[in-house]
């Protein structure tokens, strides 16, 4: 009876200094990650707002099999909310700040347990990659969720790596996204042609692109300068394309409504007449234009036409890089000329 006894005061005396433990244990928490990923800044958010994304990055639906995952009516931008449900309970995950390009606010509430703040941000790099840290933060913890913490693990220990895993497919992911492409032949077709100004220079094939964005810079700043009336997208005319001798020779131009007499010695006047044409388009990356020239010469060859030799060869620009940062999305017109 006396051993017993004593054993109900020890475990009294245990008990206790389990709760003066439990008591001290701090009132709030907070855990982040942070990942450079080589993206911009935009593309990466873009693809955090719209949480119909997120389960193909998510450490705990990658882990988890049976984690059923519901949208909202809203599942991108301020309001937007999911929900889960595991074997552990329920939550929701809701957007209440969204500012694009820099950071996302939202609020996080699972099962019993105090909801806390889930924050974003991105951070650009000079080289076109971005800083992207993901933080979860709680206050006023109840006195049930630290005695599961002590029990159970610390939320560093339990948040930590799935951030670390989730950034890793998120970098994974959108890195692939914007290596995405297509070529489309769409067929033949007549050019409707039309005047345009131009700037002309030659230069080794691998200085191709620096060369162009340097000339179309050129015509575009004189067109702005002059207030001309633009009446289509940016082209290169190729006048001349030697892969053996490594040489190009080509114009960058700007499609105007009229004639346009110039003043610049080096900015011109051209026209072009209309002419029947192979039109292709590649969505994506310019670095699959060599590609896309190559199978629209092969499809050419393939269907019984010849191509003009002195007919133009265009490369049109639909979109511009500079307004919209994923490559993916780039779409570029290329046209050779036919022999009638």
């Amino acid at each position: 009876m006396k051993a017993l006894k004593y054993f109900f005061f020890l475990l009294l005396i245990i008990l206790i200094g389990f709760t003066m433990y439990v008591a001290v244990q701090p009132n709030s928490f907070e855990v982040s990650r942070t990942r450079t990923i080589n993206a911009p800044a935009s593309v990466i958010y873009n693809h955090v707002i719209d949480f119909k994304n997120w389960e193909a990055w998510s450490s705990w639906a990658e882990s988890d099999p049976d984690l059923k995952i519901s949208f909202s009516d809203i599942s991108k931008g301020v309001d937007a909310a999911y929900s889960w449900e595991n074997k552990d309970g329920t939550g929701t995950m809701t957007t209440h700040t969204a500012n694009p390009y820099e950071n996302i606010q939202q609020t996080i509430q699972a099962s019993d347990f105090p909801s806390s703040e889930v924050s974003w941000d991105f951070t650009p790099n000079e080289d076109n990659s971005t800083h992207v840290t993901w933080r979860i933060i709680a206050n006023d913890l109840p006195f049930a969720f630290k005695i599961r913490s002590v029990l159970m693990g610390n939320v560093e220990e339990k948040i930590g790596p799935h951030y670390e895993r989730s950034l890793e497919k998120l970098d994974s992911i959108v890195v692939a996204d914007m290596k995405k492409y297509s070529i489309e032949i769409n067929g033949f077709t007549e050019h409707s042609g039309g005047y345009y100004i131009y700037k002309t220079t030659s230069c080794k094939i691998n200085n191709l692109k620096d060369n162009i964005d340097d000339l179309l810079h050129d015509v575009t700043t004189y067109a702005t300068e002059n207030n001309l009336n633009i009446s289509g997208f940016p082209f290169v005319y190729y006048h001349k394309y030697d892969l053996e001798n490594n040489a190009v020779m080509f114009s960058c131009c700007l499609p105007t409504t009229s004639k346009i007499i110039t003043t610049e010695n080096d900015i011109l006047t051209g026209q072009l007449t209309p002419f029947k044409t192979l039109k292709t388009t590649l969505t994506g990356d310019y670095s699959h234009l060599q590609e896309a020239w190559d199978m629209s010469m092969k499809y050419i060859t393939n269907s019984g036409y010849e191509i003009h030799e002195d007919g133009p060869m265009l490369e049109t620009y639909i979109t511009d890089a500079k307004k919209v940062p994923n490559p993916a999305e780039w779409q570029t017109s290329i046209y050779i000329a036919l022999k009638e």
